[in-house]
């Protein structure tokens, strides 16, 4: 590759509950966005990753990251390089530990959102490749302290929409540098810190409406809650 590879890591298809994403919906907009790809990470199942493998033959000019968000007992994690995803609902710590048998690569999702993030203890200690520090439907605020925190670290600091609607998908995104050419090079970059993200927050009203939506189509498609939704102020 001659040019900086820019990819959205955190993409919910239909196969996450809070979703109605098509697979040509994500497509047309990484490519009117700009980007060359995308991450498949729905809420603790990877049952998309043989429709993503379809996409991978189809348009080999893209980059298509297995993935998966796991909701953790503290927290979201989005994981990478897997192809079956670590069991639900235990510790951060025990999914870390089955991430790493899997030779997966870990990274915190939205570690400073107040709902499902795992707060800034967590995120200053936890034994992962990187943090999410740009989440397309974060705060600037939450995004800001995530990148910083990222920085600190000398972690990979990774952007993704987090988009479970065509308008959201693109609107952060990962930079990665012009030396990638494989799938096993993306995740070396996790591993090594050498990910940059960038893009776009969303506005107070914005979050309220992506919230809103993603809660009722939860309810439509048969409400079931996605990862323990307690929050702990003491944590961030």
């Amino acid at each position: 590759m001659t040019a900086t590879v820019r990819l959205d890591l955190h993409v919910h298809s239909r196969y996450s509950v809070d979703s109605r994403l098509s697979f040509d919906q994500i497509l047309e907009r990484i490519t009117y966005e700009g980007l060359q790809g995308f991450a498949l990470t729905d809420h603790d199942t990877t049952a998309g990753l043989a429709e993503l493998n379809q996409l991978r033959t189809s348009y080999p000019g893209y980059w298509f990251v297995p993935g998966v968000e796991v909701s953790t007992l503290e927290g979201h994690l989005l994981v990478y390089g897997v192809h079956e995803a670590p069991p639900a609902h235990r510790s951060l710590a025990e999914t870390l530990e089955r991430v790493a048998a899997l030779g997966g690569v870990s990274v915190l999702a939205h570690p400073f959102r107040r709902v499902h993030g795992v707060g800034r203890r967590l995120a200053s200690e936890a034994k992962v490749q990187g943090l999410e520090g740009r989440n397309g439907k974060n705060s600037e605020l939450s995004n800001t302290r995530a990148e910083l925190l990222a920085a600190r670290r000398s972690l990979a600091s990774t952007g993704g929409s987090d988009a479970h609607e065509p308008a959201l998908v693109g609107r952060a995104f990962t930079e990665f540098g012009a030396e990638v050419a494989s799938l096993d090079d993306v995740l070396e970059q996790l591993r090594k810190g050498q990910a940059t993200s960038a893009g776009a927050s969303l506005s107070l009203a914005g979050r309220v409406r992506s919230a809103l939506r993603d809660g009722l189509l939860r309810t439509v498609r048969g409400f079931r809650p996605v990862g323990p939704r307690s929050v702990h102020p003491d944590r961030f």
